[in-house]
C-alpha cells in the first residue's frame, strides 16, 4: 500500500492537453485584441490632437502666437503641459463615447475568455452575478480597473512576483466587493439557471445636495 502511494506521489499532475491549448489560444486572441484596442485609441486621440494644430513657425524658428494666445492662459493642465488631445485617464470612466465602447469591447474579451474561466467559481446566492455586468457602472469600472492592473503585473517587467501581487491586491479585493451578497448585482442571477438582471437604485445626487444646503 506504501509502495502504491509513493508511486502515486510521484506521477506528475496532468491537466488535459485540449484545456491547456484551448486557454493559451484565448489568451493570445485577448493579448492581440488588446494590441488592437490601443491602436485604436491611439488613433482616436490623434484625430482628437489634429482638431488642435500647432501654431506655424515664425522666421526666427518660434511658434507664431496672435495677441489673443499671447494674452490667454492655459484652461487646463493639459493644456499646460501640452498634452491636449491626450486623454487625462485611462480609466474607462473617463473615456469618450467612442473610446468608451472600444474600451469596453476589449475588456469584455479578457472577462469572457480569461476572468470567467479561470475565476469565475460556482454562482450562488452567496456569489451572485450578472450576465448583463456591462449594464452596471460599477461593474465596469471595478472589472476595467482589475484588468487594467492584470495588464500592468503580468507584464514581463512586472518581474516573477507580479501575478502573485495582482492576485492579492486587486484580483481578491475587487472580487470580493463584485460578488458580495450585497454588491452590485445583489438583485441579479443567484442561481445559475435563472438569469436575471436588475440594476439597483443609487443615491439621488439632488437629494445629496439639498442636505448639504440645509
Amino acid at each position: 500500500m506504501s509502495d502504491l502511494a509513493a508511486d502515486n506521489a510521484d506521477e506528475p499532475i496532468r491537466i488535459p492537453d485540449h484545456d491547456l491549448d484551448d486557454l493559451a489560444a484565448s489568451l493570445e486572441r485577448l493579448l492581440k485584441k488588446t494590441e488592437a484596442q490601443g491602436r485604436m485609441l491611439e488613433r482616436l486621440k490623434s484625430e482628437s490632437s489634429d482638431t488642435h494644430p500647432a501654431p506655424a513657425d515664425t522666421e526666427d524658428g518660434s511658434p507664431e502666437q496672435g495677441d489673443d494666445e499671447l494674452q490667454s492662459e492655459p484652461d487646463s493642465p493639459q493644456e499646460a503641459s501640452g498634452d491636449v488631445g491626450k486623454p487625462a485617464s485611462v480609466f474607462i470612466m473617463a473615456l469618450g463615447n467612442d473610446a468608451y465602447g472600444i474600451e469596453l469591447d476589449a475588456l469584455a474579451g479578457w472577462v469572457n475568455h480569461l476572468l470567467l474561466p479561470v475565476y469565475g467559481r460556482e454562482i450562488t446566492t452567496s456569489r451572485p452575478w450578472c450576465h448583463q455586468w456591462h449594464g452596471h457602472p460599477e461593474a465596469v469600472a471595478r472589472l476595467h480597473a482589475l484588468w487594467l492592473a492584470w495588464q500592468q503585473f503580468t507584464d514581463a517587467e512586472a518581474g516573477l512576483a507580479g501575478p502573485s501581487i495582482w492576485h492579492r491586491d486587486h484580483l481578491d479585493p475587487a472580487w470580493l466587493q463584485l460578488r458580495a451578497p450585497d454588491g452590485p448585482f445583489a438583485a441579479c442571477t443567484t442561481n445559475p439557471n435563472r438569469p436575471h438582471h436588475r440594476l439597483l437604485p443609487t443615491p439621488a445626487p439632488e437629494s445629496a445636495e439639498l442636505e448639504l444646503a440645509a
